[in-house]
């Protein structure tokens, strides 16, 4: 399932007016057309009095299952998405007279929501967006997490929603850039603040919330958004083996659920401890079951000999990824991406994002997406244990952890240092990376760690759940979705979240041990050389003809978008083209310096043509 997309407005019933009925359904298949993939199947177009609903690559082959009927009252759906505790959830249906289990994932959430109400909402889990329309009112929903993105435009008269925010300009909504937009793509970029878009009045429905639209007397439409599930703060009383339990049987679970039958499934491994275990656990099921589980590794053309390893990334993947495969006896295959590659997908993932984003560490992923997804239909990925088990640099190191900032892009300078200092004072950045980092902290539940620097590491946690964690999330899901992959994250079920959220860190960092919890869970499942090893992040290619290469075009680009000039100063990147490079500075995360820097500033170009 790629996206979804509709509109809810008051201004006329369509079902009465033919000319009016063939304006709206071409709004709608201009918003179809627009929701970028690489399957379109089943693609189709629901319209009803006000609404209009529409997907690209639906679940089911019957528009009747846009609908359903229980003691008189009727609604309609449009969905896109995974839910994973299916069988549970039809099972609560068993006792209201409702044949629930040949019901498809659109069924099945009306007769839910008819049963019993938005609070079911909370008990869904899974990856997913949808629509709901009852009797004059409109319902979005966003997953728990985030992993679905979902995107709204509202005026007096029309309220308008998407998977991506360029189906809502297909609608007929001019994109409009401000100063706003450019301080999230510099300042917290490619991050972006919850809730916020990076175009004027477009805007992001929270992970965890819903929205409900409904309309006066008089048409004007009004909505109301909802929180059905955030992170909170629960006293941990459980004794420590008994955490280690529960939270083995948390990743297993949510692996288990994931396991969809009769389907190609293969896992995405590098030979970290995140991606090896959801890996080894996986296989040990499917090999139950007679499945066959493919491994993937993904390296980089020319990198055994021009690797520079760093206190960030100081190791090559292959070898524990040999170490692995040898373990595990899979059925595996190394990818391989050049550099072109790289570059070839640099504007692709914009496209996707609707941003910029994270420069080639997210168009090499969006490569490999499309490699894999030749054989596969599902991708497990070992995204989100750094997020939720506290395994980046920034919960261990005291100048990161004490740094009053987001700890991932602590230093302004670095990311402006190639930017109009002109353009740059005129935005106010500091002020409002400042503003965005207090207001995100200031949402941070209480807790009552035992002293202040775990207080840190707690609201740290918080912080790169929210931001750091979702841009990966949505990288992950864009760059998959591309290629009609369906990637899963494991780690990212809101139960495990939740519960490892408020574990006390001499748990989770128990004796010194980085991932400590996540390190007794591998035990069963994992070669001692796997548990471990030190923390190396996704690859990146240390071939200096890429960034030669990148260089070249985005000198290139000030001949090419005269816009360009006013933003970035050109004489800046000339001088940083023929400087020595240090690529153990990263200006986001562990992984983007100075190369990606570069590519970054090339997708802004690219984004800035494309919208402005």
């Amino acid at each position: 399932m790629s996206g979804i997309a509709g509109y809810f407005q008051t201004e006329f019933d369509v079902e009465r007016n033919h000319t009016l009925y063939a304006i709206y359904e071409s709004k709608l298949t201009n918003m179809q057309d627009s929701l970028i993939t690489n399957c379109h199947e089943n693609s189709i177009i629901y319209m009803k009095h006000h609404i209009g609903f529409t997907a690209s690559n639906f679940s089911v082959a019957h528009r009747d299952s846009l609908s359903v009927t229980y003691k008189n009252r009727t609604a309609s759906i449009v969905f896109t998405g995974n839910i994973y505790n299916s069988n549970e959830l039809k099972y609560k249906l068993s006792s209201y007279d409702i044949s629930a289990y040949e019901l498809c994932n659109e069924e099945l959430i009306l007769y839910l929501y008819l049963v019993f109400g938005e609070d079911i909402f909370k008990e869904i889990n899974g990856g997913f967006s949808f629509a709901i329309y009852e009797n004059n009112s409109l319902i979005i929903v966003r997953d728990p997490i985030g992993i679905k993105p979902l995107f709204y435009h509202c005026t007096n008269n029309h309220f308008i929603f998407a998977s991506q925010q360029k189906s809502i300009f297909a609608y007929g909504i001019k994109p409009e850039l401000t100063n706003e937009s450019w301080c999230e793509i510099i300042g917290l970029g490619p991050a972006r603040t919850p809730g916020k878009s990076l175009f004027k009045n477009i805007f992001e429905v929270l992970p965890g919330n819903y929205i409900k639209v409904t309309f006066n007397s008089q048409g004007i439409i009004s909505y109301q958004t909802h929180c059905y599930w955030e992170l909170t703060y629960n006293h941990h009383a459980d004794p420590y083996l008994d955490t280690v339990d529960k939270v083995n049987y948390l990743i297993k679970d949510s692996i288990k659920k994931q396991l969809t039958k009769d389907t190609t499934i293969c896992s995405l491994l590098s030979g970290g401890i995140d991606s090896s275990l959801v890996t080894s656990i996986a296989k040990s099921m499917m090999d139950k079951e007679n499945r066959e589980l493919k491994t993937y590794a993904f390296e980089f053309e020319g990198n055994e000999n021009f690797f520079n390893g760093n206190s960030f990334q100081n190791s090559l993947d292959r070898p524990y990824v040999e170490t692995m495969r040898k373990y595990l006896n899979s059925n595996h295959k190394y990818l391989t991406c050049d550099s072109l590659g790289q570059i070839k997908y640099l504007k692709k993932t914009v496209d996707m994002r609707d941003a910029p984003c994270m420069a080639d560490i997210e168009s090499s992923l969006m490569y490999f997406c499309n490699e894999i997804s030749e054989t596969n239909n599902i991708a497990l990925t070992g995204e989100c244990a750094d997020e939720v088990f506290g395994g980046y640099p920034w919960f261990h190191r005291d100048e990161m952890l004490n740094s009053n900032s987001f700890p991932w892009s602590k230093d302004l300078s670095v990311r402006t240092s190639l930017f109009n200092d002109s353009f740059i004072q005129s935005l106010n950045l500091k002020e409002y990376v400042d503003d965005a980092y207090k207001t995100s902290l200031s949402k941070c539940p209480e807790s009552d760690c035992s002293n202040e620097k775990d207080k840190r590491r707690f609201e740290i946690g918080y912080l790169t759940i929210n931001w750091f964690m979702m841009t990966l999330v949505n990288r992950m899901e864009r760059c998959s979705v591309f290629s009609g992959l369906d990637a899963r994250v494991p780690f990212a079920d809101y139960r495990l979240v939740s519960y490892v959220f408020s574990i006390p860190w001499e748990y989770k960092c128990k004796d010194g041990s980085v991932k400590h919890l996540l390190k007794e869970c591998g035990k069963d499942f994992l070669p001692p050389e796997i548990i471990n090893r030190k923390k190396s992040p996704y690859p990146k290619t240390y071939n200096p003809e890429y960034e030669k290469m990148i260089g070249k075009l985005l000198l290139e680009e000030f001949d090419n978008n005269y816009a360009l000039n006013f933003i970035v100063d050109k004489s800046k990147v000339i001088d940083y083209i023929n400087s020595s490079k240090d690529y153990g500075k990263p200006w986001y995360g562990q992984l983007m310096a100075g190369p990606q820097m570069l590519a970054y500033i090339l997708q802004i170009s690219y984004w800035l043509k494309k919208y402005s």
